[in-house]
């Protein structure tokens, strides 16, 4: 049940598609966003878990697109270049949606925030990940953005750290993205099923949310065609710096 809106009331659907749409504008100009921007949004007027609930089907979809923009034979090539960052990152989501409904994200937000905007300025100011293993790295980064999907949904703050190594152009740092969140909302959608946060009225709230989503992102896809490689990193980082202090400021609320 919201807290503010009785489910289904023309005012809920609204706000709803209302924040369908600007997430999905987000996602379409960077490629990530949507689902921070979602369940920040949502909390507004429903509860966290519903609002996670509602996320999963959008977010499903939008990404399939996402994915698919450059042919399926390229989505398939991502991933398998991805490979061990999914095999680790999605073992660790299938776990932690399982302590949602016990679990409280106040410091799990915080810690999540301070990493994201600290990172994302040093990039700003020319600074590029480096480690003497990569693998390290790549490790580090699949846990996080694992368990900042089960618990939260958001997991792309993460995973583009992850691949800001890989110094990938445009078209195929986006293509990754939407692979690796695709896939993810798919296992989201099997853990929450079995975790009680997908209900039957969270899934229908989010079907409602795909149409409105998907034009919001194909807004986002024509003015992401339109920039430069250069404008899309700062653009990207910008989004990271925003979204990470938003973050900070639901762990301390």
């Amino acid at each position: 049940m919201s807290e503010t809106f009785n489910l289904f009331s023309p005012e809920l659907l609204i706000l709803i598609a209302i924040t369908a749409v600007f997430a999905g504008m987000v996602k379409g100009i960077v490629g990530f966003g949507m689902p921070m921007i979602l369940i920040s949004g949502m909390t507004v007027f429903i509860n966290p878990n519903l609002a996670l609930g509602i996320l999963i089907l959008p977010t499903l979809v939008t990404n399939g697109w996402q994915a698919g923009r450059q042919g399926f034979a390229a989505a398939f090539s991502s991933i398998y270049d991805h490979r061990w960052f999914l095999g680790v990152g999605y073992a660790v989501l299938l776990t932690t949606t399982q302590m949602v409904p016990w679990l409280s994200q106040s410091l799990f937000f915080l810690c999540l925030g301070i990493l994201v905007v600290g990172f994302a300025s040093l990039m700003l100011s020319g600074w590029q990940p480096r480690a003497r293993n990569e693998t390290t790295l790549m490790i580090g980064c699949a846990l996080v953005a694992g368990a900042g999907g089960g618990i939260s949904g958001v997991w792309g703050p993460p995973t583009v750290m992850y691949l800001s190594m890989h110094n990938l152009d445009k078209q195929a740092q986006m293509r990754a993205q939407g692979v690796i969140y695709g896939l993810g909302a798919i296992l989201l959608l099997m853990g929450h099923i079995r975790s009680g946060i997908a209900t039957p009225q969270a899934l229908i709230l989010g079907g409602f949310a795909i149409l409105p989503a998907c034009f919001g992102i194909w807004i986002g896809f024509k003015i992401q065609d339109r920039i430069n490689q250069n404008m899309f990193r700062v653009t990207t980082l910008i989004v990271l710096i925003v979204t990470g202090l938003n973050l900070i400021r639901r762990g301390l609320v």
